[in-house]
């Protein structure tokens, strides 16, 4: 695991709707330091209580929606930097100390994790495929040539809210790559391990969920391009 600086601080969302089970898991990996917003998106399996029980800070979110979920923890971050990670310990957020360290080091203004499957099944054909015919549409609309649409990130917190995203479904992710196109940022993509989720998939865990989150993802892609303050770099 890389250091970051120490003298940077730093949030990291994590959207949640049902993940008590895999919660220990990804709150013991969180860096020493950094604060941990659990988004409790509904959840009725003592998800809050899990993550309250290892010291992350609980926001309430009513509002049904991934991106929902992952903007009540955008205005509830303070930090100068801010991470979103998922809550199904699919991802470990312990690798985004890289990212920050990048972001800090005016290395790039936005840095995604780029999906490795470690074992087969981790990553269903359907969600793949998705995931695909997203990367070539994206590249498409803003000539990025990104291979994977991850929810691992890192920015600065006052800089993402500049871009002021408004997408509430799952086309977040994708909006705020969009825009920070838009915006100028400078954008990089690092491998990263992609492990089997625990308990079932919200979005992607069918090809009837897929294409709801590809179709909200579409209009996302449709929106002209909007004039947006260039706010990444330092």
């Amino acid at each position: 695991m890389t250091d970051c600086p120490v003298d940077v601080t730093v949030d990291v969302v994590l959207p949640c709707l049902n993940e008590a089970e895999a919660l220990p898991w990804v709150l013991t990996r969180i860096p020493a330091g950094w604060r941990a917003l659990v988004v409790d998106n509904g959840s009725t399996d003592g998800s809050a209580d899990v993550a309250r029980s290892f010291g992350a800070t609980v926001v309430p979110e009513s509002r049904r929606g991934f991106g929902a979920a992952c903007h009540a923890g955008l205005l509830a971050a303070a930090a100068e930097f801010v991470c979103f990670c998922d809550c199904d310990a699919s991802l470990d957020p312990g690798l985004l100390t890289g990212f920050v360290r990048t972001v800090a080091a005016n290395g790039a203004d936005l840095v995604l994790g780029r999906r490795r499957p470690q074992v087969r099944g981790a990553w269903p054909s359907h969600a793949r495929a998705g995931n695909l015919a997203l990367s070539r549409m994206l590249r498409r609309r803003t000539g990025l040539r990104l291979h994977d649409l991850g929810p691992l990130r890192a920015m600065r917190r006052e800089a993402l809210l500049g871009l002021d995203l408004t997408d509430r479904r799952s086309g977040y992710p994708l909006q705020m790559v969009v825009r920070a196109a838009d915006a100028g940022w400078r954008i990089r993509e690092e491998a990263v391990p992609y492990l089997p989720r625990a308990g079932k998939s919200k979005v992607t865990g069918t090809w009837r969920g897929t294409w709801h989150a590809v179709r909200d993802m579409r209009a996302v892609l449709a929106e002209p391009p909007r004039a947006t303050v260039l706010g990444g770099a330092r």
